[in-house]
């Protein structure tokens, strides 16, 4: 293993501990939350890193990137998996229905139904996440709060979408307060939806970056997206679905 591929490997044990440490202060069980790395700008090296140290989903917010990174790992690496988590045109929805796993960014129904329609030819399933705007930041995708049931009975539409659970993007700020606002709305929005018998599972809530996941898993994150305290600071600028 390379000197990156070290690192990386020590980065990803170091975040784990974290998590660990994260569940056990807040009363959970580790085994509850997921970590999904995000490699969005970096290479198909720093992939293969995370792959030697054990992961076998990794994210990505472009599809681009997604799509070229996929292309050149599939025979390297058939047993990895691929996650898409950030904002998607309909013309780029042929690609997550064929390469991703799960999709953490949906919030119209136009992709949703665009979605199925590519899925229903690649005879595949997908597992999908609603995006939701906690923070109430124009700067950011997702639907308002109270959009979200309805949405919700639209989705009971989409055979091929296998619906579960919740996504945000935090405040980007500094307070703690406020960032803990954000996750405390999207707890609660998944026990209204559990309780009003939304169709779908509604059992994951997919929330906290490498700057706010330990207080992410302490108001109920069951999957963390963590990308620069995995693989560095990036070289170049990315989209918002990770930090």
């Amino acid at each position: 293993m390379n000197e990156y591929g070290t690192r990386v490997a020590a980065n990803l044990a170091d975040v784990r501990r974290r998590i660990d440490d994260a569940c056990r202060a807040a009363g959970r069980d580790p085994a509850e939350v997921r970590l999904l790395p995000v490699s969005k700008t970096f290479g198909a090296d720093a992939v293969r890193a995370a792959h030697a140290a054990g992961v076998r989903v990794v994210a990505e917010n472009k599809v681009q990137e997604l799509q070229a990174k996929a292309a050149e790992l599939a025979d390297e690496l058939p047993d990895l998996g691929w996650a898409a988590i950030g904002h998607l045109q309909t013309n780029k929805a042929k690609v997550v229905a064929q390469l991703a796993t799960e999709f953490h960014a949906l919030d119209n129904r136009r992709v949703a139904a665009e979605l199925d329609k590519r899925l229903a030819t690649a005879g595949r399933e997908l597992d999908v996440f609603v995006q939701v705007n906690s923070s109430g930041e124009e700067s950011k995708f997702g639907l308002e709060p109270d959009a979200v049931a309805a949405f919700a009975d639209e989705l009971a539409a989409f055979g091929r979408l296998r619906v579960r659970g919740l996504m945000t993007l935090a405040a980007n700020t500094a307070d703690t307060a406020r960032v803990a606002g954000c996750f405390d709305t999207m707890a609660g929005l998944r026990d209204r939806l559990r309780a009003g018998g939304a169709p779908g599972s509604w059992d994951e809530l997919s929330m906290g970056m490498s700057g706010d996941f330990e207080l992410a898993i302490a108001h109920g994150s069951t999957c963390v997206r963590v990308g620069t305290a995995i693989f560095g600071v990036r070289p170049a600028p990315g989209g918002a679905g990770a930090r």
